[in-house]
């Protein structure tokens, strides 16, 4: 990641008509929204262990990318195609070069940017080499995490 754009406010988007009453009706509920997308990125672990040598070497994936962002309203208060936008935009359009990084470290760098743009949310972040292998991510909302909305 090498640049940050700007996340589009509430303000850009416009506010929801529905947002009170759809949330008071479904007080409860966990309303997540969720986008995909790929890059090509080169990686290499270099301490892996006998049986996996291979993988000390860089070697190139294709890292697919699942994120679910928590919604408070069922009318596009987060829009699927400018989130999108945003999170793509975090990334170079080259190949990542990663180094040794694993797909939970790529989930988690992705969050950070993310909680600091859409904060008090849950996200849960999936990440997979060339759509085979990878893993998933959940980053508890405070609220969530805590049980009775004490900050963690």
């Amino acid at each position: 990641m090498s640049r940050r754009p700007i996340a589009p406010t509430v303000a850009e988007t416009g506010p929801s008509p529905t947002a009170g009453p759809l949330r008071s009706e479904t007080a409860g509920s966990l309303r997540m929204i969720w986008v995909t997308f790929r890059r090509v990125g080169i990686h290499c672990w270099p301490d892996a262990p006998e049986g996996t040598h291979y993988l000390r070497h860089p070697h190139r994936h294709v890292f697919h990318f699942r994120v679910w962002i928590e919604v408070f309203h069922g009318d596009r208060e987060v829009e699927f195609h400018a989130f999108l936008r945003w999170i793509e935009g975090l990334y170079d359009d080259g190949m990542l070069q990663l180094g040794s990084r694993s797909c939970e470290m790529l989930a988690d760098e992705l969050y950070a940017s993310i909680a600091g743009a859409y904060g008090g949310r849950e996200v849960w972040i999936e990440v997979s080499e060339d759509g085979e292998n990878g893993c998933c991510v959940r980053y508890l909302s405070r609220e969530r995490h805590c049980g009775d909305g004490r900050k963690p």
